[in-house]
């Protein structure tokens, strides 16, 4: 399994990366200062690095500097508010793969991911099927048997959350922080409108509401 460091020191911020990043797939490791990004980016074998500039302890740019003089070529995507021409160009000479401002679209950061990675030659599935139904990554093209079905960029990303976890119910909160983003409004319906959609386009039976927790795809 392909695995991510995050070194992100804002709590909320990492816990929405994590979830995005493991329900595509990925196994992730979390720390909170450059100091610990530093070492464990120097000793365990992750494939990919995403990294906060401001973190305590070491900068996050001091962070990339020392591993890139240490020979290391893991793949590294900065991940900042810094959105300056000059905090890129920084971060990029220094040695940086790929450079993402915040306020960020989850599938924007997803998509440089897995540019990256295919650099790298690191495998990663591109189509998954469940049932009668099959997700071209790669096309963004849905199927049911031999019917392609028209969906949206959300439904098709709605769907994709779904089918790396057939048979596991996921939460409202888990589909709307990876779906809609981090800071979308945890009161909105909006999750329970695309389900509604995605059952409309792929039949009734299969996604399932369980009741008190949340929705499972049934394929």
């Amino acid at each position: 399994m392909t695995r991510v460091l995050i070194a992100e020191d804002e709590p909320r911020l990492s816990s929405f990366l994590e979830k995005g990043l493991r329900a595509n797939g990925y196994a992730t490791t979390v720390v909170a200062d450059g100091r610990s990004a530093l070492a464990l980016a120097g000793i365990e074998e992750f494939d990919l690095l995403i990294l906060d500039l401001g973190l305590p302890g070491l900068d996050g740019l001091e962070v990339l500097r020392q591993l890139r003089a240490g020979g290391t070529t893991l793949p590294v995507v900065i991940l900042s508010a810094r959105d300056e021409v000059a905090d890129k160009i920084a971060g990029l000479e220094v040695g940086a793969d790929d450079y993402v401002t915040k306020p960020f679209a989850f599938e924007e950061l997803l998509a440089r991911v897995r540019a990256r990675l295919r650099d790298t030659g690191t495998a990663e599935r591109t189509v998954l099927t469940a049932g009668a139904v099959t997700l071209d990554l790669r096309t963004r093209r849905a199927t049911v048997g031999d019917t392609t079905v028209t969906v949206t960029a959300r439904e098709f990303t709605m769907l994709e959350t779904f089918m790396r976890h057939p048979d596991q119910v996921l939460t409202r909160e888990q589909l709307l922080s990876h779906v809609w983003g981090y800071d979308h409004d945890p009161g909105s319906n909006v999750v329970d409108v695309y389900v509604r959609h995605l059952r409309r386009k792929l039949g009734a039976g299969t996604i399932e509401t369980v009741r008190g927790m949340g929705y499972r795809l049934a394929i």
